[in-house]
């Protein structure tokens, strides 16, 4: 019988930090609080937010051009400690699986490889404040966070020893994979939206601005080698390069939301019922975020939500792509003994 491995209620606790860390994220990018503290890792030279009188006074003469906006900067360095807490922990479980190497089944190279992705993601959110949120960095940082959570995610389905294959349904493998595929391609272009300040561009449904194909400059929305340098707080695109944006993660969303429920019903009749339903659940609360995102013109609890039903519907996927994942099977193929005899290996 399949038992719990060791370090398993570490990595849920873990997991639980990373969703943290990933809302913070987008509230810190909803408030405009990228850039609260201008320097990094400390806040204006300090490891906390200046606020007596002499420290805001050095804190202004430090970064004349960034003055202290304490609720922003309080806003980015909660974000900084959830961060800093959850390196730690995934640290903690590198540790565990070095500990626990050798036992049979124990995950090595997943704790080591989230590790190495933590260590990358201190960098971007690094890189984000020192090259003024640059829109490539910001969206990487947002992918790395996202990829971090779905990794942890895996190391808690492989460490609580139950979910096996599902041997009976490699007909649905490159379906589900096809459809993780597109979720991904769709948060990718969420986070374009969100590092160019493009989620209201467009603020009528289904046409925007009264029409069905507005007047859209995709080379502008989708230059990737845009000037490193300027300040990209509030977005440097002018309407028609942000409508392109907006417009091509609204076509992604009507792609995601066919992938996702044609998977959903290939899972229901396979006899999968309740992972089905959850996928839909996921999609249409996903579905309805975006939605009232758009109708509302971009409420922050509505925009922080579908960041995280966003994270939710990946998760839900990937743990789509874990049940029908293949089989290491162990072949009890016939080794020959000593006197030569055929014996089951």
């Amino acid at each position: 019988m399949s038992m719990r491995k060791p370090g398993f209620l570490f990595a849920v606790g873990a997991l639980a930090l990373g969703f943290v860390v990933v809302i913070l994220g987008a509230y810190t990018r909803l408030v405009h609080a990228g850039l609260g503290c201008p320097d990094w890792p400390g806040c204006y030279g300090f490891l906390s937010v200046p606020r007596s009188d002499a420290a805001l006074e050095l804190a202004q003469a430090r970064f004349p051009d960034s003055p202290v906006e304490t609720f922003k900067a309080w806003a980015e360095m909660i974000h900084r400690y959830a961060a800093g807490l959850l390196g730690l922990a995934i640290l903690g479980l590198a540790l565990m699986a070095l500990k626990y190497r050798d036992r049979q089944g124990y995950p090595l190279k997943l704790p080591l490889g989230l590790l190495a992705l933590v260590i990358c993601q201190a960098l971007f959110g690094m890189w984000t404040v020192t090259l003024k949120l640059w829109p490539q960095v910001v969206t990487a940082h947002l992918l790395g966070g996202f990829a971090t959570l779905s990794l942890l995610f895996i190391l808690c389905l492989r460490l609580s020893g139950r979910f096996p294959a599902d041997v009976g349904l490699t007909a649905l493998r490159p379906l589900a994979r096809a459809v993780l595929v597109v979720v991904i391609i769709q948060i990718t272009l969420g986070g374009w939206v969100s590092s160019n300040y493009a989620a209201v561009a467009c603020i009528d449904l289904p046409t925007c601005h009264g029409e069905w194909w507005p007047d859209m400059d995709f080379a502008a929305g989708f230059n990737i080698f845009q000037e490193i340098g300027p300040n990209y707080l509030g977005g440097m695109l002018y309407g028609e390069g942000r409508t392109a944006i907006h417009m091509t993660h609204r076509m992604g969303a009507l792609v995601t939301l066919l992938a996702v429920l044609w998977l959903a019903w290939r899972l229901y009749r396979a006899g999968l019922t309740a992972t089905a339903a959850a996928l839909a659940a996921a999609l249409f609360i996903q579905l309805g975020l975006g939605i009232t995102n758009i109708l509302a013109q971009l409420p922050l609890a509505v925009a922080v939500a579908h960041n995280a039903f966003g994270a939710v519907l990946l998760l839900t996927l990937v743990f789509v792509n874990y049940q029908l994942r293949p089989v290491a099977i162990e072949m009890n193929r016939p080794s020959r003994n000593a006197v030569g005899h055929w014996t089951p290996g």
